[in-house]
């Protein structure tokens, strides 16, 4: 897209915001080699690449593990939300340092949201004014994370579909702050003509916090 790897896309976006120091790249089981040499022209922020694992919750924990001791601040990323702007990289880590455990970008939900049991059949609608479209990056404090990994692999339990979830079970309070409509999640073939609207925008880099 535009020359260039969804993955590229967003490394290159996560580099172009100044609280971004380092970049760990979980890629699919026995590729980080194929991957780093993919990424090595991408940018000059450090990066290193490992294996990921078998689920999404997997590969993150092998990049946590992999993050250089200096840096208590931790943001989570999916390769899928490539175009998630510099500023909201910036508005995630800034709430961090704000004193915030876990931070979320969310936007409003538009849509009515129906739950639905197995049978088929509405069972609630849940009130949409309290609902939020949960995005990433996700930002945590790094000890927090740590924590909430550790004790997810401790109980083997049911996968989270974000680390927020994770942090959610430990007893963490998450903080919401606002999302970016850049930031969306490339999932079907009518998410690219967006995309590729997006990949030709200039990324701007941001001056220091």
């Amino acid at each position: 897209m535009a020359g260039a790897t969804l993955l590229a896309h967003a490394v290159r976006r996560l580099a172009a915001a100044p609280s971004v120091a380092c970049i760990v790249v979980a890629a699919p089981p026995g590729t980080a080699r194929q991957v780093a040499d993919g990424l090595a022209q991408v940018t000059d922020v450090p990066l290193h690449v490992v294996d990921g694992g078998a689920t999404r919750q997997e590969s993150v924990a092998a990049a946590l593990w992999a993050v250089p001791e200096p840096y208590p601040i931790v943001l989570v990323h999916d390769a899928a939300r490539a175009f998630a702007p510099p500023d909201l990289v910036e508005r995630v880590a800034a709430a961090v340092r704000d004193g915030h455990d876990a931070v979320i970008p969310v936007l409003p939900v538009v849509d009515t949201i129906k739950q639905v049991d197995s049978d088929g059949y509405v069972t609630a609608t849940p009130e949409r004014a309290a609902l939020r479209a949960v995005q990433t990056p996700q930002g945590f404090r790094r000890t927090v994370l740590e924590q909430a990994h550790r004790a997810a692999q401790a109980l083997d339990g049911t996968p989270a579909t974000d680390d927020a979830a994770l942090v959610e079970r430990i007893g963490a309070r998450v903080f919401c702050v606002p999302g970016s409509e850049a930031a969306m999640k490339i999932t079907n073939p009518a998410d690219l003509t967006t995309a590729e609207l997006l990949a030709a925008e200039p990324v701007r880099s941001l001056t220091q916090p």
